[in-house]
């Protein structure tokens, strides 16, 4: 398996990290990492998803989405 980290990207206080991994299958999974803080006030959320992808676009576009989504549904909460 192989994971790549995808260019990551800043929402407000928030670092998006999605990443993609190739499956035994060839198949490709998404995963997106949320980062708030700095230094020991550091607070990093990591989503693993279930859904596999033909493509490493289609985990990537996915992971991206889930990740705004969830800066949505955080924004709403405040």
């Amino acid at each position: 398996m192989n994971t790549t980290l995808e260019k990551a990207f800043s929402v407000g206080k928030y670092l998006v990290s999605p990443l993609t991994r190739t499956t035994e299958s060839g198949q490709y999974t998404a995963s997106v990492s949320i980062r708030s803080g700095s230094g020991r006030g550091t607070s990093d959320r990591v989503y693993r998803f279930v859904p596999e992808f033909d493509t490493r676009e289609g985990a990537l576009q996915y992971a991206v989405a889930e990740g705004h989504s969830w800066l949505q549904q955080r924004q709403c909460a405040a």
